[in-house]
């Protein structure tokens, strides 16, 4: 994790000093978590990533994209997360069928 949490700064185009400011900690301490001396807390990663939208998912496991891509991705993958798996799969049913419907509305409105 640590290794992203370096790549996520560079990404963002930041030096420790300016990415240690968004966490409320000296740069000092900041370059002691990044070099893996001391350890990056649970509430330093929510920061992170709400911070910058950036994948929780990605930014623990490495799996996934670095950035979120919506902001109400998080908060819907949170809560299909929550969801009994008969329900998920209501869900994309019903999310696949509004797509559906999008595009049918979009084409009917290109065709004007």
């Amino acid at each position: 994790m640590i290794h992203r949490l370096k790549e996520v700064r560079k990404e963002l185009g930041l030096n420790q000093t300016d990415f240690a400011k968004y966490l409320g900690i000296t740069q000092t301490a900041y370059s002691m978590i990044e070099n893996g001396n001391r350890p990056l807390s649970d509430k330093y990663v929510k920061v992170i990533c709400s911070a910058f939208h950036v994948n929780e998912k990605w930014f623990i496991t490495g799996e996934g994209g670095m950035f979120l891509d919506s902001p109400y991705e998080k908060e819907f993958m949170e809560i299909f997360n929550c969801l009994v798996p008969e329900t998920q799969r209501f869900l994309l049913l019903m999310a696949r069928e509004l797509l559906k419907t999008q595009r049918k509305l979009l084409d009917a409105d290109d065709g004007r």
